[in-house]
């Protein structure tokens, strides 16, 4: 499989990771949109948002669990954070491996997000 966040959660490829378990990977974005900008990707491939269903639905609770966990762990839970997942390519979906993006460090709306 040629998908760039499998070769990131695998180690071909660098990463600032923040944080992992054993469902989710998170690292740093390399062109964030605001102070902490995270992706928080499953280890299972799973396209987008829209290709899930049934049993493979936990991953929105891996993924919601690990966000909460990261933003106490670098200081934006209580402040505020935004979690926002892009499905297709309508949407601004560029890499093709279902992702949460993780926002704050400050109001976003001074950051255009």
């Amino acid at each position: 499989m040629d998908c760039l966040f499998c070769k990131i959660i695998k180690g071909d490829v660098p990463s600032k990771k923040v944080y992992e378990n054993e469902y989710v990977y998170a690292f740093h974005d390399i062109s964030p949109m605001a102070p902490v900008h995270v992706l928080i990707v499953p280890k299972t491939h799973v396209e987008s948002a829209a290709k899930l269903s049934g049993d493979n639905l936990i991953i929105m609770q891996h993924l919601t669990e690990a966000a909460i966990e990261i933003a106490k762990q670098l200081g934006i839970y209580e402040s505020g954070f935004r979690t926002v997942l892009n499905s297709g390519k309508d949407a601004g979906q560029t890499v093709f491996h279902l992702h949460m993006h993780l926002l704050g460090g400050a109001a976003l709306s001074d950051f255009g997000v």
